[in-house]
């Protein structure tokens, strides 16, 4: 199906400098983290160290196994790793995500499927220890136009419903239409109504998108064993209250994570995310409003509600359901309440992680090793072939498309330069520098200026003369352009805009088998898999 060609990520230039220098184990970011992800960086957290001796696994276990009996289809295998944590020597690796529509983009998939990936790779590599893959689902989260749509074939199918809160917590009832213009999208291929026939089993079998979210990756995923964590749990936050104590009553967070920020910003590294004194939202029926310090009380902003003190804290302590963290806190939660050893991130994710290892040291709890999730660009079989006959290496598309234009331009040998002439200007012009100096002194800055327009009228003229040469090679820029609108839709790496469904209805579900054995293992690469 793919043929695989790899690259080191930096050389794709779609990684910031703080992600790339990570990678490359600058000396700069050394304290940003305690373990690289490679298998050295493994054995160092793995062998001759007792992790996370205190974690309350029955609770953990008991949580999980209330929540994948709220679907019909949690696999026999997820039931299995489930019972595995309850193991000492078993460990997670984990990914997190909102509820996007359909799974919303490409790394949505990716994210999973790089999580699968590592916990085999780890297992083989560790064989006295067992490793389970996760998969936390980010149902408190409230920005529902984030994942309240999918592009599939450039095509923006938009879910569209009048509601507030947490969006797991959300009524899938009117969700009809979205799958309907999606049907009509995708075609009635055979693939195609595969896959119509699981999102409506998923969204209209379910009353709310957490479950029709939870049931859809097991449908994709389940089989591997993959295993779904939903934060908004009582039992799961009730191992929690400490924690949100420390960030609302002591702003502990908030003040580690500033001073790795300060540090950040001495390096001119990009800070993406700035941590608020709070780092706690109010969840209630219909809404998730942020916990804001005024004074001796505690509001919620964007309503009159204020509490005191010893309110919230009888809050905390009796019902922690209705406290949400934010991107801040949720993975202090997350590595909390899981024997987790590695988190799967895309590059902004890994980014706003590299803020947080100072305070999980304060809060003593362990911070796993970043682990970058697997970087992926489909080239189809009509793109490769246009790339070949074009003499560009799929390599090559992450350069400019000016650059790519240059190339084919040069390429055809239909560029030109005035470089000689240009050199026989400045000679005459030298010549008769020398003379008017002998002559009059004052007229050597006026020799000077009309060497300069002499030299600007040369390169107006040849960049006139490029541009009629390129108007011969009218049908090879175009065709560049033309792939290049598809690897990069919107000027976006395709993995972050198309959806996995067109490639679903072309492939079936053996394009998801197919891009996990392509990506096995553990290469910190950026692939290019050729359809041939």
């Amino acid at each position: 199906m793919f043929q695989k060609q790899t690259l080191p990520l930096e050389d794709t230039r779609l990684f910031n400098a703080l992600v790339q220098d990570y990678l490359l184990k600058k000396k700069d970011t050394e304290r940003l983290y305690s373990s690289f992800a490679d298998l050295d960086g493994y054995k160092k957290i793995l062998v001759d160290q007792k992790l996370y001796p205190n974690l309350n696994r029955n609770i953990l276990v008991q949580s999980l196994t209330q929540q994948a009996q709220t679907v019909a289809n949690t696999s026999k295998e997820s039931v299995a790793n489930i019972a595995q944590l309850e193991n000492s020597n078993c460990f997670t690796v984990t990914t997190g995500h909102q509820l996007c529509l359909f799974t919303g983009p490409l790394y949505f998939i990716y994210k999973i499927i790089s999580t699968i990936n590592l916990s085999e790779w780890l297992s083989h590599n560790f064989p006295d220890k067992k490793f389970v893959p996760v998969y936390w689902m980010a149902s408190e989260d409230h920005d529902f136009e984030e994942v309240n749509h999918a592009f599939v074939y450039g095509k923006k199918i938009e879910w569209k419903i009048d509601e507030k809160g947490a969006v797991g917590n959300f009524k899938t009832k009117n969700i009809q239409s979205a799958i309907l213009e999606l049907e009509t999208v995708l075609g009635t291929g055979e693939h195609a109504q595969e896959l119509i026939s699981v999102f409506k089993n998923a969204y209209l079998n379910h009353d709310s998108l957490d479950k029709a979210t939870r049931f859809l990756v097991n449908e994709l995923f389940g089989t591997y064993g993959l295993v779904i964590a939903d934060g908004n749990d009582k039992i799961l936050k009730l191992e929690l209250r400490d924690l949100i104590k420390k960030d609302i009553f002591e702003n502990i967070p908030a003040k580690k994570i500033n001073e790795t920020i300060s540090y950040l910003q001495s390096k001119k590294y990009t800070v993406q995310v700035n941590p608020r004194d709070i780092n706690c939202f109010y969840l209630y029926e219909n809404g998730r409003n942020r916990i804001e310090k005024i004074g001796d009380s505690y509001a919620l902003t964007g309503t009159d509600k204020t509490f005191s003190k010893a309110e919230l804290e009888n809050i905390i302590d009796l019902s922690p359901e209705k406290i949400s963290p934010n991107v801040v806190l949720r993975p202090m939660y997350q590595q909390h309440i899981l024997p987790n050893i590695a988190y799967v991130g895309g590059p902004g994710e890994l980014n706003y992680w590299l803020e947080y290892k100072t305070m999980f040291e304060a809060l003593n709890v362990f911070f796993p090793i970043l682990q970058p999730r697997a970087s992926i660009m489909i080239i189809d079989k009509n793109q490769g072939q246009k790339l070949n006959k074009l003499g560009i290496d799929p390599l090559s598309v992450f350069k400019s498309e000016q650059d790519l234009i240059n190339f084919i331009v040069e390429s055809k040998g239909e560029s030109i330069e005035l470089t000689e002439e240009k050199k026989k200007a400045e000679t005459i012009f030298n010549d008769l520098q020398k003379k008017t100096n002998e002559i009059d002194k004052t007229l050597e800055n006026l020799v000077k200026a009309e060497l300069q327009k002499t030299l600007n009228s040369l390169s107006a003229i040849e960049a006139k003369l490029n541009k009629s040469l390129k108007q011969h090679s009218e049908t090879e820029i175009n065709q560049i352009k033309t792939i290049r609108s598809k690897l990069f839709p919107e000027n976006m790496p395709q993995e972050r805009y198309d959806n996995f469904s067109m490639y679903y209805a072309k492939y079936g579900k053996g394009f998801i088998a197919q891009i996990k054995k392509q990506t096995e293992g553990n290469e910190l690469k950026y692939f290019i898999l050729k359809e041939v």
